[in-house]
């Protein structure tokens, strides 16, 4: 486990970046103060679940650069997150503001692991990091097109899916097995992430929103079965 105080200081140096982009959110579509509370609650425990799975080790000062970037995204996922929860007081520049944020965090999403590769301080911690913030971030954005009225709640597997492969390996112990690097398992989180954001586009119509949906889940599920077909296989 990384120490609290290397940790510490990267995490406390995130928290006015998170308070800004949520209280920002606040003023500019009228919600409660308790927004902001839900999303420090978020961060907080994404600091508590960091500092639990860092290892005692890792390459540079405190988390590293490329987590750095990596907890930076998650300033702008969390705000994000937190926004599902007062889906019904969400008009459209609201929903622009998702949007853009969400964008943005899918465009960094890119930059954690190039820079790890570049500076030679890609660690297992790292990939992993990442790899559950992208995760969450479809489950905000899946719940947040079902709750903004645009589908059904069966979009919610679109980010479900990731957590209920997690929970059958607890059955299944051979699904808990590392996966060969995938290029198809990149591309389909980037398809994924950018459908969903489109989903939430005000100007996406209506009728277009449940099959693009439908097709991005379709294209979930295959992906996690080839991943699963590997493991029963080779594990």
């Amino acid at each position: 486990m990384l120490s609290i105080g290397r940790a510490g200081r990267d995490l406390i140096a995130g928290l006015p970046l998170l308070l800004a982009v949520a209280c920002a959110a606040r003023r500019l579509f009228g919600l409660p103060p308790a927004y902001v509370l839900q999303a420090v609650a978020l961060y907080a425990l994404l600091a508590a679940l960091v500092v639990r799975a860092a290892p005692a080790v890792l390459p540079g000062a405190g988390l590293g650069a490329a987590n750095r970037v990596t907890l930076g995204r998650a300033t702008l996922v969390l705000p994000v997150a937190a926004l599902a929860l007062h889906a019904g007081r969400l008009d459209a520049p609201a929903y622009w503001w998702i949007v853009a944020a969400s964008t943005a965090a899918l465009i960094l999403d890119g930059v954690d692991g190039w820079m790890a590769r570049r500076t030679g301080s890609a660690t297992a911690f790292g990939a992993r990091f990442d790899m559950e913030l992208d995760a969450f971030l479809m489950l905000a954005l899946s719940a947040l097109v079902w709750l903004g009225g645009r589908a059904g709640p069966w979009v919610l597997l679109i980010g479900a899916l990731r957590y209920l492969f997690v929970a059958a390996g607890r059955l299944r112990p051979a699904l808990r097995a590392a996966l060969p690097p995938s290029r198809r398992r990149k591309v389909v989180c980037v398809v994924e992430g950018a459908v969903l954001v489109s989903c939430l586009a005000p100007v996406m119509p209506g009728v277009a929103v449940g099959p693009a949906a439908a097709g991005a889940l379709a294209l979930l599920v295959y992906s996690f079965a080839v991943d699963v077909r590997w493991l029963v296989r080779h594990v």
